[in-house]
């Protein structure tokens, strides 16, 4: 999904949709994820514990794992300046393992602040087999112009 350029403010609009992002959920996807976030509990890596002790059909994504992927699938589209914010997310239902899941989002705000830094304001669903997984809200900082970069930002410059 990735150009690698970078957006900025001025290339923004309330009500852009960003790309779909589809992605097959492999257990290897499930298991690495568990791994990196040091999550050790077994219904996301030993599908039996996931199948016969929490009565679900497979492993299934933890909540740090999806909230990398909501922060893949944002940057993707803003480029390697976009600096993550703030994001919320209510989890409907869980991602396993075989699932085929769909990242759907939409520019809900775009924004200066008083230091000049841009914001955006994106609403974004992982989506399997057309039901909303989780929803997510989530506000991103991006350039204003060629060369700003939000990760320049300290102190009292960076309020997200």
């Amino acid at each position: 999904m990735s150009d690698h350029s970078n957006r900025s403010l001025d290339q923004i609009k309330v009500g852009d949709e960003l790309p779909e992002f589809p992605y097959d959920v492999s257990a290897t996807t499930v298991v690495l994820g568990a791994l990196a976030t040091r999550d050790c509990r077994p219904m996301h890596h030993d599908v039996d514990f996931a199948v016969n002790h929490n009565g679900v059909r497979n492993i299934f994504l933890n909540t740090p794992n999806l909230a990398h992927w909501f922060e893949r699938y944002i940057t993707d589209w803003t480029g390697p300046k976009g600096r993550p914010g703030r994001m919320n997310f209510k989890m409907r239902g869980s991602v396993f393992a075989d699932d085929h899941m769909v990242f759907r989002g939409v520019v809900d705000d775009v924004s200066q602040d008083e230091h000049g830094c841009g914001w955006v304001t994106i609403k974004v669903e992982v989506n399997v087999e057309g039901n909303t997984m989780t929803a997510c809200d989530a506000r991103f900082a991006v350039p204003t112009g060629e060369v700003e970069n939000p990760w320049s930002l300290r102190g009292d410059a960076w309020q997200p």
